[in-house]
Parts: structure tokens; sequence; C-alpha cells
């Protein structure tokens, strides 16, 4: 589907807009799942000065909605009305350490790739980083985790633009870290985050990464067109054990499918949309609530609307 043409509605203010606006643009190939419809108006920002220009003319009743590298998002075909942001890797990626290894990088740098410059540098802290398929805003936003670490372990504070264009400075206390939870407002957007590190062998650090990198070669299904974890772990317990345990590895619903590799991830086999894959993923949560009585809760971010005449309800029956 096509939306009007917001941008022509914003006024000449536009103009001074330094980074790219685009119409109508397509963003499924943003995200890993390659699905979705358009958003209204697309806007790279330049910088952050560009960032909270743009944010502070927008007009109050226009949505905002923030993608990063669209590893854990969904994009439902009806797209996304209003502005979608995605912070530009020039922009945002830049990286500098301190002589005290107080380290603040941008939120657009990709997790991986932050994990292997802090491993160079010997820095470390970082290497569970390796294993996050996203970038530093989404990790700030899900205090992102793995293999024992999280986020939050080495964050002394970041820096966010809000929508009205104010910029932020961010203790770890105003963030409220927990388990993929943060409690900084949604509306906020992550420019920066600041971390402290500590001395470290890179041969060390490097072989630590490689064993992150192969434990998630064998384990999930990296070369497939896939979200991330689809569902957040139950307290005391695993999500893709509850999925397994209700017969759903490998099901499928049209072009979906609940990975044979690892049960908490779906992927599009090919031809999917996103509503074979919202409906696989509400057809998981309510087979494992008829067996268990537990409700699985999505990990991934859903965003944008159903087409008109679609609906995909909660807890569908298999």
């Amino acid at each position: 589907m096509a939306f009007g043409d917001l941008l022509a509605k914003l006024g000449d203010w536009t103009g001074k807009v330094r980074g790219r606006l685009q119409s109508n643009f397509d963003i499924a190939p943003y995200t890993w799942f390659r699905v979705g419809g358009p958003a209204q108006l697309f806007f790279n920002p330049a910088d952050e000065a560009d960032l909270a220009f743009f944010l502070s003319h927008l007009p109050a009743e226009v949505p905002v909605t923030v993608i990063g590298l669209g590893s854990n998002m969904l994009v439902r075909d009806g797209g996304v009305e209003g502005v979608v942001i995605r912070l530009s890797g020039k922009g945002f990626s830049e990286v500098t350490v301190a002589d005290d290894l107080t380290v603040t990088v941008g939120s657009a740098m990709p997790d991986m790739r932050f994990a292997t410059q802090m491993a160079k540098q010997g820095i470390a802290g970082f290497a569970f980083y390796k294993g996050i398929p996203g970038a530093i805003g989404g990790a700030l936003r899900m205090n992102a985790g793995a293999h024992g670490a999280e986020t939050k372990d080495r964050l002394i504070g970041a820096r966010a633009v809000d929508r009205q264009g104010k910029i932020h400075d961010l203790t770890p206390e105003a963030l409220g870290h927990a388990y993929r939870f943060c409690a900084a407002p949604n509306d906020f957007i992550f420019t920066k985050a600041i971390y402290r590190g500590e001395r470290g062998d890179p041969d060390a650090l490097k072989a630590e990464m490689n064993e992150v990198s192969a434990y998630r070669e064998e384990n999930q299904p990296t070369k497939e067109r896939t979200g991330g974890s689809t569902f957040k772990n139950p307290d005391g317990m695993s999500a893709w054990k509850l999925v397994d345990e209700a017969g759903l590895r490998g099901f499928k619903v049209g072009g979906a499918q609940v990975s044979e590799k690892h049960t908490n991830f779906l992927i599009n086999t090919g031809d999917a949309t996103a509503e074979d894959i919202e409906r696989l993923g509400e057809t998981v949560r309510g087979k494992v609530r008829a067996q268990t009585g537990i409700e699985l809760h999505w990990e991934i971010k859903r965003i944008g609307h159903f087409p008109d005449g679609v609906d995909v309800p909660p807890f569908l029956d298999v």
C-alpha cells in the first residue's frame, strides 16, 4: 500500500534537514526478515544535531518509529504510518576510548563490529556482543545480552534525543535496565552509549569471540532470514524448550517456519509475508499456553499496520 505524501505537508523547514527524507520508502530490505510494507516517510539523520532539529520541528501528532539494523523486528505488511527513523552508520558509529578505558560508541554501531574493535584494542568486557546481531541502540533499548553477560554490566551512561528534540544524558539508574527491559521513555532515541572497559589480551579476546561465533553458528540459524530470538525466556525456563516440547519444531504457516535448528527462531523460508510470520508466532504462543498454561511474550518488536481486512489475534489455535 502507499501512504499520502507526508513530506509535502510538513512545510519548508524540511529543506534545512541535512539527512535524507524519502516518501513511501520500502523498508523490508532493511530488516532481517525482508518482509513488510513501506514507511510513510523514511529519515536518515546526518548526525545527532540533525536528528534533534528534525524532531523539534516535527508536529507532535506525527508518529515516530525507530529501526536499527532490523534484526529483532517485524514490519507488518500494511506499512508504518508517520516517520521511520534509521540512524546512519556514518553519523552514529564513532567509537572513542579514553585513558581510563571509558568507551563512547554511537548507537548505529553493530554489536558484533563493536566487539571486534574492542578486542583488537585489547579492551575486555564486550566479547558477548559478538553473538548479538543488532546495533548498540537496540542493545540499550532491550538490555541485550548473551552468554551470561548483559549490556548493563558495562554501561555507565547513554545519550538520547526525545520526541521534542531535547538531548538527554542518562545514568544507569535512569535507564533502569533489567532482563530485556529499559526504563527510559519509549520516545527516547539513543545516540550514544558509554561503557567502562578493562585491559585484556587481544589474542585471548579474539579466542573468546571465536568461541561465541562458533556457538552461534552451531546452534542458531545464522544463514536464514530470521529475526533473532522470538520470545522472551519465562522466569527459570527456556522459551525454545517450551516450543520444542509443544511439538512445533519445523512447524510452518505459509512461508514462515519454526527453525529446525533452534525453536525460538522463526524463519522466512523465501516467500513469507509478515502476516505469515506473525500468525506462526501467535500459533506457537497458543500451543504453548494450551499445553503448559505459560504465556510466551514476544521479544521481537512488531511495528506498523495490518493491511485492510487482515488481523492476527493473539494465541491462535493450531
